[in-house]
């Protein structure tokens, strides 16, 4: 008779029993097999035990195993004709007699993932089992990953709408080359994914892309992060630094609210932009970088130079060639493919499929999306919590509120004595909404249905701001 020894010194590390799907034990030794369930069923798993693989057949029917424990010899079935069958749904852990360890190298090249020999120890089983687990696991992670990130390279970005479009076909024309470039957009449309990707389809993609938020950074500390300091240069600098414009050499740098930094630092910036040279913080030696910059806003930085507040030499250099990103409202259906993309995501780590309802769309199409893509990624994500272990999400989950906008009156009239030409009716209606103090210029934007930007090219054209 077979018997199974259990040594009371287990493995901590073994993993957890999964407890949603069975160990499937296929042992025609009807004593061994009572002695498997019930290790395994002490050892906290659901098992199944059966005689013949007609009857294992039949459970994978209905079930799918967390594991398998398959005898090389059965009554119906050759254990490495089984195999290549079952690896295909599970982990599986073949059992073999002492004298037949041959059949357990050939299983494990069928695709068995370990094997035990008879008479079978407790803790070896245990631990057999649990190391497949793992390796599943592990398995599943590495794939998910690898599909995750090819995802990321090829389809970052979505979009399909003529102003994504538009936005997308600047960043080809200028990927290829090594200007630098200024991307324009409000807070939240994804200006760092235009820059990766300006990055991406450059011939310095195998390097370095550093990213760099000029907001949250203090002057001294943002010229240490950028350019590096040298020993003893302030209070704390035990050693010398390099900066992160020296971590990219070969790269690109990210230069993420360009608008937020002083005066000292656009002059230093101005400098690294026109020779490639620069110096460590508290360091006299002239260093060249080989590194491609990028810089964003959401700022009117032409309004800053004409303010005072930011550097006209260096808004020049940066604004060469300049890449409008358009704000999600403007973007139409796009709004649609990006959250189904978050619900696909967010869908994953609930290991429930997730869907958008038809309401649910429609509600999306309809808000104005001040927060843009960050804001759609934050309903989304929230949504998908809410709908709980429901496929369809509804417009209840989403929680959008209209943004409040400005009363009007019901009729807008606009009185000529004689047929009006196109710019005197464009200069009137723009006086007319510039007069109205109860108006920002983003409910501007958003009456104009046209970006802020534009709309500050329009008040500068017609002199009202």
């Amino acid at each position: 008779m077979q018997t199974i020894e259990r040594s009371t010194d287990m493995d901590a590390t073994t993993p957890k029993p999964d407890h949603r799907k069975p160990v499937l034990v296929i042992e025609d030794d009807a004593t061994l097999n009572r002695l498997l369930v019930r290790q395994l069923t002490q050892a906290g798993y659901d098992v199944r035990g059966v005689l013949r693989w007609k009857d294992a057949q039949k459970i994978l029917l209905e079930e799918e195993p967390v594991a398998a424990l398959l005898d090389m010899r059965l009554p119906d079935a050759d254990g490495l004709d089984v195999v290549p069958q079952l690896k295909e749904v599970c982990p599986v852990v073949v059992l073999t007699a002492y004298g037949a360890i041959e059949h357990a190298v050939r299983a494990l090249r069928a695709g068995a993932t370990d094997y035990l020999v008879k008479p079978v120890r407790g803790e070896e089983l245990e631990l057999a089992i649990g190391r497949a687990l793992e390796r599943a696991s592990l398995q599943r992670d590495g794939l998910f990953w690898k599909d995750r990130l090819q995802s990321i390279v090829s389809g970052r970005m979505i979009g399909a709408s003529p102003a994504f479009r538009r936005a997308t076909g600047l960043v080809d024309m200028v990927a290829p080359t090594d200007q630098t470039v200024l991307v324009l957009g409000e807070s939240g449309v994804g200006k760092e994914l235009f820059a990766r990707a300006i990055h991406d389809a450059s011939p310095r993609a195998d390097s370095k892309f550093v990213a760099i938020d000029c907001a949250t950074l203090q002057a001294n500390l943002f010229e240490s992060e950028l350019f590096g300091h040298e020993r003893g240069s302030f209070t704390g600098a035990d050693r010398r630094k390099d900066g992160l414009v020296e971590v990219a050499d070969g790269g690109t740098v990210f230069l993420d609210e360009i608008g937020e930094v002083s005066a000292t630092i656009q002059a230093k910036l101005l400098r690294i932009l026109e020779t490639g040279t620069f110096r460590r913080l508290g360091g006299t030696k002239d260093l060249r970088a080989d590194v491609r910059f990028v810089a964003a806003t959401n700022r009117d930085l032409q309004e800053m130079v004409r303010s005072g507040s930011f550097r006209a030499d260096l808004f020049y250099r940066l604004s060469r060639f300049v890449v409008d990103v358009p704000p999600l409202r403007e973007r139409g259906d796009d709004i649609i493919a990006i959250a189904d993309g978050f619900v696909a995501d967010r869908g994953f780590r609930r290991n429930v499929p997730k869907r958008l309802g038809p309401e649910a769309k429609r509600a999306l199409l309809a808000y104005s999306w001040p927060g843009n893509v960050r804001e759609l990624k934050n309903v989304v994500e929230r949504a998908v919590l809410l709908s709980g272990d429901r496929e369809v999400i509804g417009v209840a989950e989403l929680g959008l509120t209209p943004e409040p906008r400005a009363q009007e009156s019901k009729t807008f009239r606009l009185d000529f004595d004689t047929p009006p030409t196109l710019e005197e009716i464009e200069r009137i209606y723009l006086t007319r909404l510039a007069g109205r103090s109860d108006l920002s210029r983003a409910e501007m934007a958003s009456i104009l249905g046209i970006s802020e930007r534009n709309t500050y090219r329009l008040l500068s054209k017609h002199k009202l701001r």
